[in-house]
């Protein structure tokens, strides 16, 4: 009986395995986003990966766009986001760091801002308030009114992504593939004040080596930028993402952009980033206490008109 029994269960251990790969093993087909079924990911090291953000950001000099855009005020943080739809806007830019962007408010395309920056200073003008507000691109301190803690230069540093600074940046390099994506992550790491921080992560798809992240961080290691980039063209000879998601999150704004027309290095002349205040309107200076009018002490005072002459 003990023999019939030992003969029984190998024989029940030979037909598992004959069938196991059927009747225990599930095979799954990962099929990535842009990718066919039987396409393999990409391979490419460090080097290669950090000559291809320069080679990008060198590519482009200049460039006009037209675009379609959605801001949105709140945060994922505070769980409430506002969204704008149908805002239609250009974009010019220029290297180093000059940029200008008009929007248009949705159906009757009336300016709702018009903003520019040389990389230093800002100025926006707001139709709608009779306001013009000047400022550093740099945010000492974070306004309540959000639309305060908006800079041109946040589109600079989202659309362009900056090559790799040999003198000042040391780098990791991690592979970041699982089920759910497939990412070359170059982590961008500097010393400041004696310690190493977080600088920037710039992400690239494995299905197509193309840049599809950039994160940038503060000091504390908090996300100043999380941009998100897809749907590559070609414009003008020059590959571009055709759509671009901005997340400001400390600032709680950000906006979708896509691209509905792009010339790139066509040339865009000085007098294209010169913003003049109009007469009328009331200027802010950010970071900065006006002169009081007469009857009001420098303390009360935070704008200031300038009539038309």
């Amino acid at each position: 009986m003990r023999l019939w029994r030992q003969v029984a269960a190998t024989i029940l251990v030979c037909a598992c395995a004959t069938g196991f790969s059927s009747c225990v093993v599930r095979r799954r087909l990962i099929v990535r986003k842009g990718a066919t079924a039987a396409q393999p990911l990409l391979v490419a090291d460090l080097g290669a990966l950090v000559q291809a953000i320069s080679r990008q950001y060198q590519a482009v000099n200049d460039f006009t766009a037209t675009i379609d855009m959605v801001p949105a005020l709140g945060s994922a943080e505070k769980s409430k986001i506002t969204e704008y739809k149908d805002v239609r806007a250009y974009i010019l830019f220029r290297q180093p760091a000059h940029i200008r962007l008009i929007g248009l408010y949705p159906v009757i395309r009336n300016k709702a801002f018009d903003m520019t920056s040389d990389g230093t200073r800002f100025s926006l003008y707001i139709p709608s308030r009779d306001a013009f507000i000047e400022g550093s691109n740099e945010i000492v301190q974070r306004s309540e009114n959000r639309i305060e803690n908006l800079r041109p230069q946040h589109f600079v540093d989202a659309l362009m992504v900056r090559p790799v600074d040999p003198a000042a940046d040391r780098l990791l390099f991690e592979n970041f593939t699982d089920e759910l994506g497939a990412y070359y992550i170059v982590h961008v790491i500097r010393e400041e004040n004696g310690a190493l921080r977080l600088y920037r992560t710039i992400w690239f798809n494995r299905v197509n080596l193309e840049i599809s992240r950039q994160m940038i961080f503060d000091a504390a290691g908090n996300i100043l930028t999380d941009a998100r980039y897809s749907d590559w063209k070609s414009y003008d000879r020059v590959a571009f993402p055709k759509h671009v998601e901005i997340n400001r999150p400390q600032d709680e704004y950000g906006v979708v952009i896509d691209l509905v027309k792009m010339e790139i290095n066509k040339g865009v002349t000085d007098e294209k980033f010169v913003l003049e205040q109009p007469p009328g309107t009331t200027l802010r200076v950010l970071g900065q206490q006006p002169a009081a009018p007469a009857g009001q002490t420098p303390a009360s005072s935070t704008k200031r008109k300038t009539k038309p002459e």
